[in-house]
């Protein structure tokens, strides 16, 4: 059993050996078929190499040939554009020395002038300095012969250049005035007579006095009363005076202030209708009529702001136009006129590109303190653009109110269109009346104003005072001094008059030359 052991034991090692032998030689085997498939992998990688390196110099070699030719074509372009700019510079510096030749010559030439005018001018200060003296012993000549001294003779120069100067300006002004008249003519007319044709309203003329008629004289003594006692009742009730004369069947009343007049008239016709004539129903009379004559005030006052299409007023501004109503100036009706300026400073303001409402605002109200001046201190113009402050209205439309009598400056266009339109409404013919004291004084002053300058022959005032006619002496006026007679006694009739509307000045001046034949 332990032979057998051994040999078993030798057996499995002996074939252990021989498989770990051919093993080895198996591997070796593949070792030697992997090298030669890598030598020959490494041969093949080593021979495509050599092509691609044999390929890569020869592009490399074609490609620095062809930028070696491109190199010496853009060299030879840049030889050549180097060759024109140096004959270019070449041309240019034989130009500059062809001008330093000329500009040369030149200076030589100056040189010379330079040496002829000096020459001149030495020969000119002798000339000079002669005539000096010739002209100082001519002036000694001239003052011996003349009688007079050089500062003399200057002053009477110089008197003559004024008189022809002031001549000069004149004819000067008068061609500017007209240039300037010619431009501003044709629009300014045009919108004024448009605002005139779009705006037509009748004349009225009114009067201040009332007069009340009476259905027959013994309606007088009722009036009047026991003792006078009704007459006294309806005075103290209206705050007017009742005037009682030899006129027929009337009775005028007097009162300063329009609305207590009216009071009276429409409290005096009632009861005359009513026949009820005692100082109890006196009063209770005037007292209705007093509140129906400010309901019809107030609805006057709407009637007014409705026809102007104006909005957003304060009732007492409402009230106060009611008011003018009652109020005239020289003839006219407060109230109408306000509502024709108004109407011309909106069509005027639309015309112009301005605020028609704006401007129809302060035509209203321009002359709103007229409704209130006969109670309180001041001018209406002064009452009315305080009363248009206090009550809120626009700076435009108080600006309107204060200036459209020149009281003070303008600083709108619309407050210069209600001046105008002011002008329009109140200098149309049988808007206003005046006495014929006033209208005489007027035409006087007028003449005298014209008479108190040089050169004047006569004076006439016509057409009721709106032009006025000089006849100057051809022999000490000439025909510019006519336009400056005009223009000056223009200008003295603004500022010493008040008139309304404008005055024409005319000078005429006339030369007759008249012979006799025998």
């Amino acid at each position: 059993m332990p032979g057998l052991n051994i040999a078993t034991i030798l057996s499995y090692v002996l074939a252990v050996a021989v498989g770990v032998l051919i093993y080895f030689v198996y591997a070796k085997l593949n070792i030697s078929k992997a090298n030669v498939s890598a030598q020959k992998i490494i041969d093949d990688a080593t021979s495509k190499a050599d092509n691609l390196v044999k390929e890569a110099i020869l592009d490399a070699k074609t490609q620095a040939y062809e930028l070696k030719l491109e190199a010496e074509k853009e060299i030879k372009e840049q030889k050549q554009e180097i060759t024109e700019l140096e004959n270019n510079l070449s041309e240019r510096e034989k130009g500059i020395e062809r001008r330093d030749i000329a500009v040369q010559g030149k200076e030589d030439v100056l040189e010379q002038r330079i040496k002829q005018l000096d020459i001149k001018e030495a020969g000119i200060d002798k000339l000079e300095a002669e005539l000096k003296d010739k002209i100082d012993s001519k002036v000694v000549e001239l003052e011996k012969v003349a009688a007079m001294s050089a500062r003399e003779a200057k002053e009477e120069l110089f008197k003559q250049v004024e008189q022809q100067i002031s001549l000069e300006m004149s004819a000067y002004i008068k061609e500017q005035e007209e240039e300037a008249k010619s431009k501003a003519a044709d629009m300014s007319r045009d919108i004024i007579a448009n605002a005139i044709n779009r705006y037509a309203q009748e004349e009225v003329t009114e009067r201040t006095v009332t007069v009340v008629d009476l259905p027959s004289e013994e309606m007088k003594g009722r009036i009047i009363g026991r003792e006078g006692r009704n007459i006294k009742a309806i005075e103290q009730a209206t705050g007017a005076d009742l005037i009682i004369d030899d006129t027929p069947e009337a009775i005028t009343i007097s009162c300063f202030d329009p609305v207590r007049r009216e009071v009276a008239r429409l409290s005096l016709e009632t009861l005359i209708r009513d026949g009820r004539i005692q100082p109890g129903r006196i009063e209770e009379v005037v007292d209705k009529t007093r509140k129906e004559l400010d309901e019809v005030i107030r609805k006057t006052g709407e009637n007014a702001i409705f026809e102007l299409g104006i909005s957003r007023i304060d009732k007492e501004i409402v009230k106060q136009i009611g008011k003018l109503k009652y109020r005239t100036s020289y003839g006219q009706n407060a109230l109408q006129h306000s509502l024709e300026v108004a109407h011309l400073a909106g069509i005027m303001a639309a015309e112009l590109g301005l605020n028609q409402q704006l401007a129809k605002r302060a035509g209203l109200l321009h002359d709103i303190g007229k409704a209130m001046d006969h109670e309180m201190e001041g001018s209406h113009v002064e009452l009315g653009a305080k009363f248009a402050k206090k009550h809120g209205e626009h700076s435009t439309v108080i600006n309107a109110i204060a200036s459209h009598h020149g009281d003070v400056p303008a600083t709108s266009v619309i407050s210069i269109l209600v001046a105008a339109a002011d002008t329009l409404s109140a200098a149309r013919p049988g808007s206003r009346s005046e006495t014929i004291e006033n209208y005489i004084q007027r035409l006087e002053k007028l003449e005298e104003m014209a008479k108190s300058f040089d050169g004047v022959d006569r004076v006439y005032a016509i057409q009721a005072g709106r032009e006025i006619r000089i006849v100057v002496k051809p022999d000490k006026v000439d025909d510019l001094a006519s336009h400056k007679i005009a223009r000056d006694i223009k200008t003295k009739i603004e500022e010493e008059l008040t008139y309304p509307g404008h005055i024409k000045v005319t000078v005429i001046r006339e030369i007759r030359a008249s012979e006799i034949a025998k």
